[in-house]
């Protein structure tokens, strides 16, 4: 099964937006670690926008 390019796209952009990492090092993660930052990410996000 491949991994949708889309999709991978979405998540080294979203990654890279907030962590500020390099492509080479978001493309490095295994596909489920990328996956568990891109959720934690989400969270903090969501977290931060209701104590607004």
């Amino acid at each position: 099964m491949t991994y949708a390019t889309d999709r991978l796209h979405e998540e080294i952009a979203y990654v890279a937006y907030h962590f500020h990492w390099s492509m080479n090092d978001i493309l490095d993660l295994e596909h489920r670690d990328r996956r568990r930052y891109t959720a934690e990410i989400a969270s903090l996000v969501t977290r931060a926008g209701a104590e607004d």
